[in-house]
């Protein structure tokens, strides 16, 4: 044991340093996502609807092995081997009524036993909790973007492959967001040479059918890059009623047809070849593999100080004007910061197993935890701080240092009293009591 009197500071002879400051943690703000978990019934659905394949009578129940896991990857601790380090703090011991947590041997073990059966089973939660979370505040239109991005593996992975477009080996997951609120509402972990509309019918498919038959009332939006002009896409969209604006990628025909679009274009830009100048159109086409002609909206702009024309062209069945397409499509880049928040802010691509199926479930439960910070943000932190990062509420709110006393009849958390946000704290916990009760 250290002696307290030896830890002194050379640079200041009056400070002294010592350990016995007495049970202090420094993520006092999981509490408020205690508070919001409990509020949307986190919890209790995981201890209805999770289970592994071991039956075995266990100190650490796989519910709340999950759970853990949840407020780890919450407060920013992506490791297994954080787990040890965590075991007695106190405020992840009492979000458990727990003298200690799991440690990384039981976490690991835990991850181990999982398979396709509980990939479904948190596919199933994520379900229900939307639901849960339309019921506090229902969107009048949801703006499905689907794209796929790259999560690196490092050594021989069940599924790993060389994905020709990123230049790396990998896994390629499909992702879909809403491009309005930031949810993500549906991935899947696919072997890395895949291309990049592989499966996405079937991928979208459950979750249009979920909001046509749970949501009848919610418009349907769909917008994607070129990869995902697929003929099979378009018909399931338009079957289901979605509108769509999808990016094709220019051939011949297209270019062929856009022709008087370029004349117009000579026409402006006659007399000025150094300033930006832009025209809109449109025109119907079927590529060979379609089967019938569909509405192609057409873009051709010259950048400022260029020659060279650039062509845009778009898929769509809805019936705005083409710039208007246009415009609708090209706001999809916010799905990049979507993708980049959640490898970023919850870890979602590490992928630490040789499995994939262990992989694929500890990717949906990122998936959990993105969404539950995300509804967290927009549903109950003060109006400054919905658009800030997972990174920065995380380092704003959650880690506040606070120290644990117990008296005859409470566990009293005292936050650290120069706390700059301690009114958004205050804020948050009065927005979550203020939640409506869910059945």
């Amino acid at each position: 044991m250290y002696s307290l009197s030896e830890l002194r500071s050379e640079s200041n002879s009056k400070i002294k340093i010592n350990f016995d400051g007495g049970d202090l943690s420094s993520d006092a703000g999981l509490l408020l996502l205690k508070e919001f978990i409990c509020k949307i019934g986190l919890d209790k659905l995981i201890e209805q609807n999770f289970q592994t394949n071991d039956k075995t009578i266990r100190i650490h129940k796989d519910n709340e092995n999950l759970l853990q896991k949840i407020y780890q990857q919450l407060a920013g601790y992506f490791a297994d081997d954080d787990s040890d380090e965590l075991t007695i703090d106190p405020i992840f011991t009492n979000l458990f009524d727990k003298d200690s947590l799991a440690s990384q041997p039981t976490m690991s073990r835990f991850f181990n036993r999982m398979d396709d059966i509980t990939l479904m089973q948190l596919d199933w939660i994520l379900y229900l909790l939307r639901k849960r979370i339309y019921f506090i505040r229902k969107p009048e239109m949801v703006l499905l973007d689907i794209d796929s991005t790259l999560f690196n593996t490092f050594g021989k992975q069940e599924g790993e492959g060389f994905n020709y477009h990123y230049s790396n080996n990998g896994y390629h997951p499909l992702l879909c967001y809403d491009g309005l609120t930031g949810d993500l509402l549906k991935a899947i972990l696919r072997p890395g040479n895949v291309y990049t509309s592989t499966d996405c019918c079937s991928f979208l498919k459950p979750l249009l059918m979920e909001y046509q038959e749970d949501y009848p009332d919610v418009a349907l939006y769909l917008r994607g890059d070129s990869g995902f002009a697929d003929p099979d896409l378009f018909e399931l969209l338009e079957t289901n009623g979605t509108s769509y604006a999808i990016r094709l990628i220019a051939n011949d025909t297209l270019a062929k047809l856009s022709e008087s679009l370029e004349r117009e274009l000579d026409e402006i830009t006659a007399d000025n070849k150094v300033d930006y100048a832009v025209v809109y159109g449109e025109f119907r086409y079927a590529a060979l593999s379609w089967g019938q002609t569909r509405r192609i909206v057409v873009k051709v702009e010259k950048p400022a100080g260029q020659l060279v024309y650039m062509h845009t062209f778009i898929v769509t069945n809805m019936d705005m004007k083409p710039s208007e397409i246009i415009l609708f499509y090209c706001n999809r880049g916010r799905m990049e910061n979507f993708i980049k928040e959640s490898k970023n802010g919850v870890d979602m691509g590490t992928m630490s197993s040789r499995s994939m199926a262990i992989n694929s479930n500890r990717m949906q439960i990122s998936v959990l935890v993105y969404n539950i910070f995300n509804w967290f943000r927009r549903l109950v932190l003060p109006k400054s701080m919905r658009k800030l990062q997972i990174d920065t509420v995380r380092l704003k709110l959650l880690k506040i240092a606070a120290k644990m006393v117990h008296s005859a009849r409470y566990i009293t958390f005292k936050l650290c009293s120069s706390c700059p946000y301690k009114e958004a704290f205050i804020e948050t916990l009065k927005n979550i009591k203020l939640l409506p009760k869910l059945e």
